[in-house]
């Protein structure tokens, strides 16, 4: 099954790129690919499918990512995933928190390049749609190139055709995983030259992209650029996307038609209990930088958590913006 397309990316973000958000996202977007927070093996396998995979058709492009690091168990999640209909499976090899270390996945398998490359060769003999993988450039003192080719090398051998790179390593003993997502350098060489050594693979550069100018001058070099927090923060980045990328001329909505879009699904998911504080916390940065965003972050930020919040506090919300 050949590959989504991911020139445009969105990160997976723990507590943040759940199912609203990305009904949200995919509002401004059609074509960017989006993904789920990172899914456990253990979580899945034993936990609530439902909330743990469920999302909304209109999400798709979609991919989920997993975290793991025993075959047999990714191999049934990925079984899991692909009956849930999710467009990519993707495996964690970036994540450095002590919770994660300790459950033996994220960044510290890049110690282990034979053990991933049997998770990938499970995972892609388990399913019929695409497996990725997501890494660091290095991690603690297994920092070289020859270690990030040597991974890639192995991965690739077990049938994983592409690479989400993100260009900074990560230490495991010392700092924070928001501080190794700031304090090691990025080296954006390092993925410019895994694609020129491995041309045949799919290699996507993810790591402090903050413009869509950014990625065009990325997207020189590679074959796909993946964004995270800046987007999250500042979602209206992505209302040129499509055209930019992807071809597609449709009318770009304003930002007060994207809200009046978004309204019919709050409104279907208060009726199923969920709080409105849950949907509107992702919505906070939708009119950053521009007149009235302050009063529209502070209005939602002071109302939606309230007992019966309803769609009104976003339309109030939103009047405090000049349209």
């Amino acid at each position: 099954m050949p590959l989504p397309d991911r020139t445009l990316s969105v990160a997976p973000m723990l507590d943040w790129t759940d199912r609203f958000e990305r009904y949200f996202l995919r509002l401004i977007s059609r074509h960017v690919l989006l993904y789920t927070e990172m899914i456990t093996t253990g979580a899945l396998l034993h936990g609530d499918r439902e909330r743990l995979l469920a999302f909304d058709p209109a999400e798709h492009p979609v991919a989920v990512q997993l975290g793991g690091s025993d075959p047999a168990a990714l191999a049934a999640c990925a079984r899991i995933c692909e009956a849930w209909g999710y467009d990519e499976i993707n495996l964690n090899l970036g994540c450095p928190s002590d919770r994660v270390q300790s459950g033996r996945f994220g960044a510290c398998l890049m110690a282990e390049p034979a053990l991933v490359a049997d998770c990938i060769g499970a995972m892609t003999g388990a399913v019929g749609i695409p497996v990725t993988l997501k890494t660091r450039i290095g991690i603690d003192h297994l920092d070289s190139y020859a270690v990030l080719a040597g991974l890639v090398e192995q991965v690739a051998a077990a049938g994983c055709t592409s690479f989400i790179v993100h260009a900074r390593k990560a230490w495991l003993r010392g700092l924070s995983p928001k501080e190794n997502r700031d304090i090691p350098p990025l080296q954006y060489d390092r993925v410019y030259r895994l694609k020129q050594d491995f041309p045949s693979l799919e290699i996507v550069i993810n790591g402090g992209i903050r413009t869509l100018d950014q990625a065009e001058e990325h997207l020189k070099q590679v074959d796909g650029v993946m964004m995270g927090r800046e987007v999250y923060h500042n979602p209206w980045i992505l209302a040129q996307a499509d055209r930019r990328f992807y071809g597609d001329g449709h009318p770009v909505p304003s930002r007060h038609e994207v809200l009046e879009q978004l309204l019919p699904f709050v409104e279907r998911e208060l009726e199923q209990g969920v709080r409105l504080h849950r949907i509107s916390r992702h919505i906070l940065g939708l009119f950053q930088g521009r007149p009235g965003a302050r009063a529209w972050r502070r209005y939602l930020s002071e109302h939606a958590h309230l007992e019966g919040a309803g769609p009104g506090v976003i339309r109030r919300a939103a009047a405090l913006v000049p349209s």
